[in-house]
């Protein structure tokens, strides 16, 4: 196939004819013939995929290296079909052979305990990626710190399932994703004391930089659950950022100040919304509503006042 350069002109009659053959790589003038290039470089991955016929497909594929994968994702497996390389059917001799060598290649990619440990750890931050419903993004970061603190040789005589969900937890910390403590330990079935004990172990040891979890995020994860309008939720939005330019908000439970402001909104705009209903979307107890709920009040009493 000849593919038309534009914008190219020839370096010898200077006419705008330069054309590429894709199957031998050439680069020519169509009008002179002279040949600028004899290859042509291929800019694409290197990698190709194969389809179950034997024909080979030339659309790229192949995943990117990733820490969520105990091997990064850059091991050979053997291919399970039993096909030779022209698509025929193996025989039954070599089919048995090719099948222990499947086998003791998988047990060679863990030998060690650190591996059988990395790769049960991560599987489980895999189950754990859709009960609560994060990014790639916040992964990869808990793969990275469960990674530093193997290093660091702090999961021995520890909970696999505790210190990958305490990973989780500092992951969503960091990358400010509102995941609640309670929502990880729901999820990888883990006491929240345990999860607790193992984060505090992590924040110290690897010196992690977590940054204060900011309330007004959490709104949008309250109000979704209770469908409520996006006028309560921007009314809320507002009374969270009053409460924390006047420092108000230091120290309290971001998830409890969010519930408490969204109630308000509700108060304010007539929303008929109780505070059980908050209490529950969000987490928290009825009396820290309640609690938070009067000096959030205050604060827009005396607002008005001024």
């Amino acid at each position: 196939m000849v593919l038309l350069q534009p914008n190219s002109n020839c370096l010898r009659c200077g006419k705008n004819s330069l054309l590429t053959d894709e199957v031998t790589g050439e680069q020519f003038c169509a009008k002179c013939g002279y040949v600028l290039s004899e290859k042509s470089q291929e800019s694409g991955p290197e990698w190709r995929s194969f389809q179950k016929d034997g024909g080979s497909d030339p659309a790229r594929t192949g995943a990117p290296s990733s820490l969520t994968i105990h091997d990064m994702g850059l091991s050979t497996v053997i291919n399970p079909l039993n096909k030779d390389a022209s698509g025929k059917p193996l025989s039954t001799s070599m089919r048995s052979t090719i099948e222990r060598l499947r086998t003791w290649d998988s047990r060679s990619q863990a030998h060690e305990p650190v591996d059988r440990n990395l790769r049960q750890a991560l599987g489980e931050l895999n189950k754990l990626k859709d009960k609560v419903a994060i990014s790639a993004n916040v992964l990869e970061k808990a793969a990275y710190i469960y990674r530093k603190a193997l290093e660091k040789k702090l999961v021995r005589g520890r909970s696999i399932s505790a210190m990958i969900a305490a990973s989780l937890y500092a992951a969503c910390r960091d990358t400010e994703t509102p995941r609640t403590l309670k929502d990880v330990a729901d999820a990888a079935n883990v006491k929240r004391k345990d999860i607790a004990r193992c984060y505090r172990l992590l924040h110290h040891e690897l010196e992690l930089k977590m940054p204060v979890v900011d309330s007004i995020q959490c709104i949008a994860r309250i109000s979704s659950k209770l469908e409520i309008t996006e006028k309560t939720k921007r009314y809320a939005i507002k009374v969270l950022q009053d409460a924390q330019k006047r420092e108000e908000s230091a120290g309290k439970d971001p998830m409890g100040l969010a519930a408490s402001a969204l109630y308000l909104s509700c108060v304010k705009n007539g929303v008929s919304v109780t505070q059980r209903d908050i209490a529950e979307a969000a987490g928290v107890t009825e009396v820290t509503i309640r609690n938070r709920y009067k000096g959030l009040k205050a604060e827009e009493t005396l607002k008005l006042k001024i």
